[in-house]
């Protein structure tokens, strides 16, 4: 499979319509639901994993975005998958510096960011969003510096777009794993007030892992000036892998 029209083909062909319904009412596609109109095929997320490990080092660059613009969700998630996948491979220590590779870095951004609202599902955010992104974030990069970098992930939280706005906050995943709590402080605070469960969802995640990861004390810093208006959820989420104890006072101060 050389080409994106043969990885098509190939997925097609294991359609399963039993996994297909299971899928469309998993990932809420019905009328005023927030996944509405996506088109699935059944497959299991390690069956398109497989697929994507076959052709990810096959399949032109040039190739990826017949797969993004693909009706298929499981296609359009391989798309993602070679793109995670290759900017992976550019993003070892030996080639952090390499001038060839933040070229191929870039590239890989600037499409991912192009093609952004085909990535029109939570799962398809979180499958992608911290490896690309995220991680080219703390990369150096020909685009520009921290002032470019902090306008790409402003633009992505002022979009319209539900799937723009949660990639400017689970981009962070990857950020807080490499140390720097900035950019899960910067857009918690950006969608503290965000009307919808998935974004309050995605922002508890991230600060749980930014607590988890970087600081327990910079999390209880940003819930003491903020636990009493963010939604239950969001908080909920945050606090999770605190002791009982705590999770019950936090959630008292929340009540204050």
């Amino acid at each position: 499979m050389n080409s994106a029209q043969e990885i098509i083909e190939y997925m097609e062909s294991l359609h399963n319509e039993e996994q297909r319904e299971n899928l469309m009412r998993f990932f809420k596609t019905a009328p005023g639901e927030y996944g509405c109109g996506d088109e699935f095929l059944g497959l299991k997320v390690p069956q398109t994993r497989e697929v994507t490990r076959i052709v990810a080092q096959k399949i032109a660059l040039s190739q990826v975005p017949v797969l993004l613009m693909s009706r298929w969700h499981e296609v359009r998630l391989c798309g993602l998958l070679i793109m995670v996948d290759r900017f992976k491979r550019l993003a070892t220590k030996r080639l952090t510096n390499d001038e060839e590779a933040i070229r191929k870095r870039d590239e890989i951004l600037t499409m991912y960011l192009q093609y952004a609202e085909q990535a029109n599902n939570w799962d398809l955010v979180d499958l992608s969003v911290h490896k690309i992104l995220g991680h080219w974030l703390l990369l150096p990069s020909n685009l520009g510096g921290k002032e470019y970098k902090l306008k790409v992930v402003d633009d992505l939280a002022a979009s319209p777009c539900l799937w723009k706005q949660r990639m400017s906050i689970v981009c962070s995943w990857k950020t807080s794993q490499m140390g720097d709590p900035s950019w899960c402080l910067r857009y918690a605070e950006t969608h503290l007030h965000h009307p919808h469960d998935l974004m309050h969802k995605a922002v508890g995640w991230m600060l749980r892992e930014m607590g988890k990861r970087v600081s327990m004390d910079l999390l209880r810093d940003f819930l003491r000036q903020h636990a009493h208006e963010m939604p239950r959820t969001m908080l909920r989420y945050a606090i999770e892998k605190m002791n009982d104890k705590e999770r019950e006072w936090w959630m008292g101060y929340y009540k204050k």
